[in-house]
Formats: structure tokens, C-alpha cells, sequence
């Protein structure tokens, strides 16, 4: 293989793909990236066998050819390396880069014990805008579950159940985040059921590559077990979660016996300034009185003292106190972007439900503490 590639165009491949190597010690070559050529294009590849990330840069190709190279030092080379063009040529499995006065030999492994990455040739179930669909994971993504005892609730569950709108929801069974976001391009058929579950890892890098992509459009297909994220310049192929995720609609009350509308940016300091003086579970008590029109946000520890802060809000319904845990209570807060929210409860041992005022597109289901 010869190429000339510039050095700003390589090293920003390098840093889309190189996230997933340099963690196996049982298969050395998975901490290697794949360079091969591919028409007029330089392709660097990666996979942990669970997922797999493509980049194509533009390169002036002189001779075809492929070759795998420890991606650790190959980063760190390029990285360093001045803003200009390098001299790249493949022999016996060495790799010679020159750039300016630098000139460095890299051995390299042969591309043929690279493991194969999965084609799909499905044509995309869905276009959409990637930035918004970026935005819609970062609202949920924080409430995956990290345990591998549910692998169910370890990913994202993408329902795209509905032809003009698309579900993204996790939970970690103590708090879940839905968001909702309308679609333009689908092809799903009208009545056909898409209800799959994205593993965790492949959502942390998909909102990194797109972060760094200035390709708006996301294609995504799907065949039998994998699926296919693609950014044109950039491609995720990752291996789909096995299970049946739960039901959490049943969770979702249709009608409450307290229902409060309440400013947001109120109540998160009300939250914060409680959660200084909240005991080792993290318990924050909130106090609805419908007659004062008021949440008392109430907190105490035996060592530290208490405090206690009052929120005037639109409150329709039954009194009720009921405890969460502050640390999830704001996460929720954190991820709606309106000036008022809504939160509708069903007595002290039901979940609270917290919404945006004047919009249907998110929604949080926060379990009390029972104590």
C-alpha cells in the first residue's frame, strides 16, 4: 500500500475509531485499527467483536493494500505529527510514515487475522436528523442500568413502533427517561412492530462520533441481530441487546391524585441546597400542601442538621409527602429544558411522574424511597 493523506484528516479518523481499542490482552490484534484502502478512500476500522466503528478519509491512493497497527502508537504518532502531508507505504507488514524531518517504521500485524466486521445490506429503516437524535439520547442516556445482572435494562430501548415517531427510553428500575422524537423518513410499514435494545457502550460512542461529525444525516438499518448507524464518513455496526424489555408503560398514570405545575429552575435549587444537609441514602422529603399552595422540600441529618425550603405552585389534589432520593430527583430535572414542569403523584409509595409543561416529548418516572 502508498498513500499521501494530510495529517489533520487522519488523525481526526484515528480519533473516531480508536475509543474501542487497547482493553484485550487475550486477542492482541483487537488493539490494533485496520487500514485498508478502498477506491479513493483510506478506511480505518475497529471492533471489539460486540461493535465495530468505520472511517473513511480522503487520501490520494497510489497502490492498494491493508495492513492492521497497534492503535495506541499509531494515535499517539499522528497526533504529534505537523499539520501537513504524510507518505504512508506497507511492506512485509511495516508501516513507514514520513512527515517533514519525521520518519518513523511501525510494525504491524497482516489484515487477514483481522476479525470480520459485519456488512448489512438492509436498506435504512430511518433518516433522521443526527443532531437531534444525539440530543434525544444524551436525555436518557444517564439512566441505563450498569449492571449485568438485567442485560435487558443495560442498553437503550429504541421503539420505532410508530411510523412518524421514534421512542428512546432507559432505566436502571429505580428512575426512566422516555423521549420522544419526530421522524421525517421512515419506511416502516404501518402496524410492523421495531422494539429494539442498543447496548450501552454503543450509545457512548455514536453520541461521540457524532459530536464530532458535521454529517446531519443518521441512517440506521437493521439485519437480524446487528445494526447499522451510518454518518457516510462514519459507520457503528453494533450486535443488538437479547431480551424482552419491561413494560414500563404500565408505570405511566393516566390520572393522579396530586398534580403540581411548579417553576423548574425553583425547585432544582430547592433540591440542591436540600441534598447538603440529606443523610447517607440520599433521602430529600417533598411536603405537598394543596391549601398553602406551597412544596416544602425538606431534608435532615442526625450529624449535619436539617433545612427545609418552600416553593409556591399550582397544586390540584390530595396532600401528600413522599421521599426520593435528591441525586435522582435532579437528574430528572436536569434533562427538561422548560420554564414549568409537571409532576403528578399517586400517594407516597407510587412513582412520581415529571414532565415539561407544554410538551408531550419527555417524560420521567422517579420510585420513592421507602422507608
Amino acid at each position: 500500500m502508498k498513500i499521501i493523506c494530510l495529517q489533520e484528516n487522519f488523525k481526526k479518523g484515528l480519533l473516531n475509531v480508536s475509543n474501542i481499542t487497547g482493553k484485550n490482552l487475550t486477542l492482541p490484534i483487537l488493539n490494533n485499527i485496520l487500514l485498508n484502502t478502498d477506491k479513493k478512500q483510506l478506511k480505518l476500522s475497529t471492533t471489539d467483536l460486540e461493535m465495530a466503528i468505520i472511517s473513511q478519509i480522503q487520501c490520494k491512493i497510489e497502490k492498494e493494500g491493508d495492513i492492521t497497527v497497534p492503535a495506541k502508537l499509531l494515535v499517539n504518532f499522528i497526533n504529534n505529527l505537523p499539520n501537513n502531508k504524510i507518505n504512508i507505504n506497507i511492506k512485509n507488514n511495516i508501516i513507514s510514515l514520513k512527515c517533514e524531518n519525521y520518519n518513523s517504521f511501525i510494525k504491524g500485524l497482516d489484515a487477514k487475522d483481522f476479525p470480520i466486521i459485519p456488512k448489512i445490506k438492509n436498506d435504512p429503516i430511518i433518516e433522521i436528523d443526527s443532531f437531534e437524535f444525539k440530543n434525544a439520547l444524551e436525555q436518557v442516556i444517564n439512566f441505563v442500568s450498569i449492571s449485568e445482572i438485567r442485560p435487558e435494562i443495560s442498553g437503550v430501548l429504541f421503539d420505532f413502533s410508530d411510523e412518524k415517531k421514534a421512542k428512546f427510553v432507559a432505566t436502571d428500575s429505580f428512575r426512566l427517561g422516555e423521549k420522544t422524537l419526530n421522524i421525517k423518513n421512515s419506511k416502516i410499514k404501518k402496524g410492523e412492530r421495531k422494539l429494539i435494545i442498543i447496548p450501552y457502550k454503543t450509545i457512548q460512542e455514536l453520541i461521540r462520533i457524532i459530536s464530532n461529525s458535521k454529517n446531519n444525516i443518521l441512517k440506521i438499518s437493521i439485519e437480524n441481530n446487528q445494526i447499522l448507524f451510518d454518518l457516510e464518513e462514519n459507520q457503528i455496526i453494533s450486535r443488538l441487546i437479547e431480551g424482552n424489555y419491561p413494560n414500563y408503560q404500565q408505570l405511566i398514570a393516566k390520572q393522579f391524585d396530586t398534580t403540581i405545575i411548579t417553576t423548574r429552575e425553583e425547585l432544582i435549587k430547592a433540591v440542591k441546597i436540600g441534598s447538603f444537609f440529606s443523610s447517607k441514602i440520599n433521602d430529600l422529603r417533598l411536603k405537598i400542601n394543596s391549601k398553602k399552595s406551597q412544596i416544602e422540600v425538606f431534608s435532615q441529618d442526625i450529624e449535619l442538621g436539617e433545612n427545609a425550603s418552600q416553593i409556591n405552585s399550582e397544586i390540584k389534589g390530595k396532600d401528600v409527602e413522599i421521599i426520593f432520593n435528591h441525586k435522582y430527583l435532579l437528574d430528572g430535572l436536569n434533562n427538561i429544558n422548560t420554564e414549568k414542569v409537571i409532576i403528578g403523584f399517586n400517594g407516597e409509595t407510587s412513582p412520581g411522574i415529571i414532565r415539561p409543561e407544554g410538551k408531550d416529548d419527555f417524560i420521567y418516572i422517579i420510585m420513592p424511597i421507602k422507608l
